[in-house]
């Protein structure tokens, strides 16, 4: 990771879970990192966090609704003009509401399409905008997917949120094939998560606690048959990112499909 020390990245959801412990993660590392969300209060205490840690890069909290383009596009001038541009770009944020396919509402299945696929089209459009600018041969865009995205579980809740993260398994590839096209080094990588220990659930089913609790314990019994047995944590995921951008850079990872030992779906 020597070569990305100083650099800048742009974590998006980097307020709670996957992204907090990336944005962490990469900070220790020693790089500039950019954290945008809606709750920039978060972002401010995982930067300072950081800061009473003694990393050696430094966290930037940065406030930014994903959904309006207006407020990516402004983001992504401020960090031209604060920080030169963005060498690597994390497309973390993502959700999930529980809209089937039969019965749900046209406002959750487009808010899902808007965070999950059109503004991570966006970011990685504008990050290659800025690495090309600046003769950039060497950045890296991450999407952060989810085994959702290369198989359909049988729950009708997230049937919906499914075929948005196969969207972006396509879209990773897509991105490639363009890259290559475009006679550059930049490397895109996708990282598939299964269930990882977030607040995924909670946020799933916010006006249902009860359902919210039920479904992260049967997911948790789904994964691992045993209860004491551990899932996976955000810090896993992080370290799966550290591992992309430690690659050579002759070597294109391009999906990373991650799974509790003991997942069976």
């Amino acid at each position: 990771m020597d070569r990305w020390r100083g650099r800048v990245a742009l974590v998006t959801g980097a307020s709670v879970g996957i992204g907090a412990a990336v944005a962490r993660d990469l900070v220790r590392q020693g790089m500039k990192v950019v954290g945008c969300a809606r709750d920039v209060e978060k972002i401010k205490k995982v930067a300072a966090e950081c800061q009473n840690a003694g990393y050696s890069g430094v966290l930037v909290p940065f406030k930014c609704d994903l959904t309006n383009e207006e407020e990516i596009l402004s983001m992504f001038s401020a960090i031209k003009a604060q920080h030169q541009g963005v060498d690597v770009c994390i497309n973390n944020a993502g959700l999930a509401h529980p809209e089937s396919l039969l019965n749900g509402k046209t406002s959750g299945w487009r808010n899902m399409l808007d965070v999950n696929v059109i503004a991570l089209s966006i970011c990685a459009r504008e990050a290659y905008q800025s690495m090309k600018e600046r003769n950039v041969d060497d950045g890296h865009i991450i999407n952060i997917n989810s085994m959702s995205g290369h198989r359909v579980i049988h729950s009708a809740d997230v049937h919906f949120y499914s075929a948005t993260k196969f969207a972006v398994t396509a879209l990773t590839e897509g991105l490639r094939q363009e890259l290559v096209d475009a006679k550059t080094h930049i490397r895109t990588t996708c990282i598939s998560p299964g269930v990882v220990e977030t607040d995924f659930f909670a946020r799933l089913y916010h006006n249902d606690p009860e359902k919210a609790a039920a479904a992260a314990y049967n997911s948790k019994i789904m994964v691992t048959n045993v209860l004491y047995r551990e899932c996976m944590k955000a810090e896993d995921i992080a370290n799966a990112v550290t591992f992309v951008l430690s690659a050579p850079p002759h070597v294109q990872i391009g999906d990373v499909q991650m799974r509790c030992v003991e997942q069976v779906f």
